[in-house]
């Protein structure tokens, strides 16, 4: 069977390849594009679709709206489209649920027809040799049924997303009943809950503080511990100066700045996104300790200046050794639940197919990873730039602009590949 030649194959489905299908769908671009999305359909963090949290960026900031106001694609338009406009704007508040900004995503991607295929989970990225250069990359793809499909492509975009990160000393200990991510808290913990048991909450940032105040009104009357390595919980800075970082504009402003400066930057600004928690959750989380103390009550207990050194997974549950300021600890839970976040290195972007020749060095500003010659596909990358384009890149921040860029970089590496066949 001749496989199928596409200008462009994107990896993933989630916000960044979907604006990217957006932009070039309102460009009306001649670029031949399709998605892979391992999931059976569109779904974003479905694992932490917890009631009543909130999004921590402004409904303005969707696929579209700061490229193009007057979008067919952008979250006012979904909002008038349920028939939800007045409703909304009675809220008076510029951050939708998360389920509802999911529900949001999903409408979006419907809106695009069959320009993705799901239930294809890429396993590899081959070079396509063809007179001493590489003209094309085959892209394997695998359904739930063990099926594989390949596909040829003369560009690709990654956005796999980030991996669930386990550090030491759960990394060899994945799969073990009661311990999971938070990226899976919805599916793996919830519906395994019973009265009386004992949870643990590993982090200091924002999931750990929403799924800790989940767990801690849940009608089951679970004993639930916050542990985390700092001293106290801390605000995320979302104050009007600081947030400036996230525009478009700070994206140039970075990516001109030497390797050191952009590091010393990247660590001044780190409480926007890293380890802290927004206000309200935290005043929150701060009255139901308050109120636990005024009767009496330890079923929640915030555990401060923790790290967990050991982990025994054994028939009466997980027994955890942990380093306090009072020495070290073992304590029993019977479910882990670790918020520690993603890794984004590249070796989870699944080049390895192609690593010989991918060049030393950072991508582009539109993007690109530098290739060897003799390399003619383009690679761009979405969210896997942050040390070079800021801390902007792994969140919503930036989609709408940043799939701008990316489209017209392909579509202009696009035009040398036709002229280069003439």
């Amino acid at each position: 069977m001749t496989e199928t030649i596409h200008d462009l194959i994107g990896v993933g489905f989630g916000p960044s390849n979907l604006a990217l299908a957006i932009a070039l769908h309102e460009r009306q671009s001649p670029v031949d594009a399709l998605f892979l999305e391992a999931r059976p359909g569109f779904a974003w963090h479905p694992g932490m679709m917890i009631p009543g949290a909130d999004m921590q960026v402004s409904f303005l900031k969707d696929l579209v709206t700061l490229h193009n106001p007057a979008s067919g694609f952008s979250f006012l338009s979904y909002l008038h489209e349920r028939g939800r406009l007045e409703r909304f704007v009675n809220r008076k508040s510029f951050f939708p649920s998360r389920v509802e900004f999911n529900d949001y995503l999903g409408w979006a991607a419907a809106k695009l027809g069959t320009i993705c295929a799901y239930d294809q989970r890429v396993t590899a990225i081959e070079p396509v040799e063809r007179q001493g250069q590489i003209t094309l990359l085959r892209i394997r793809a695998e359904d739930e049924c063990g099926r594989v499909t390949t596909r040829l492509a003369r560009q690709i975009v990654l956005a796999p997303g980030g991996a669930p990160h386990w550090p030491a000393p759960f990394a060899d200990h994945q799969g073990v009943p009661g311990l999971s991510h938070s990226s899976d808290f919805t599916h793996a913990v919830l519906p395994r809950v019973r009265p009386g048991q004992s949870v643990a909450v590993i982090g200091g940032g924002q999931s750990a503080s929403e799924i800790f105040a989940a767990l801690a009104a849940h009608p089951a009357g679970l004993s639930v511990d916050l542990i985390l390595r700092g001293h106290a919980l801390k605000p995320a800075d979302d104050s009007p100066f600081v947030n400036e970082i996230f525009d478009i504009a700070h994206t140039d402003l970075l990516f001109g700045m030497p390797p050191r400066q952009q590091q010393a930057f990247r660590q001044d600004f780190a409480a926007t996104n890293y380890a802290v928690t927004d206000i309200d959750l935290l005043q929150q989380i701060h009255g139901l300790l308050y109120e636990q103390s005024v009767i009496g009550e330890e079923r929640l207990a915030l555990r401060r200046d923790t790290a967990v050194a050991g982990l025994r997974p054994g028939p009466a549950g997980l027994a955890l050794t942990l380093k306090t300021p009072q020495g070290r600890q073992d304590r029993h839970y019977d479910h882990v639940i670790l918020c520690t976040g993603y890794r984004r290195e590249a070796e989870t972007l699944g080049l390895t197919g192609i690593a010989s020749w991918i060049q030393c060095g950072q991508p582009d500003r539109q993007y690109r990873l530098p290739m060897r010659p003799g390399f003619l596909p383009a690679i761009h990358v979405q969210g896997y730039s942050e040390q070079t384009h800021g801390l902007s890149d792994t969140l919503l921040s930036v989609l709408a602009v940043r799939a701008q860029e990316i489209a017209a970089s392909v579509e202009a590496a696009h035009r040398g590949q036709l002229l280069a066949a003439e």
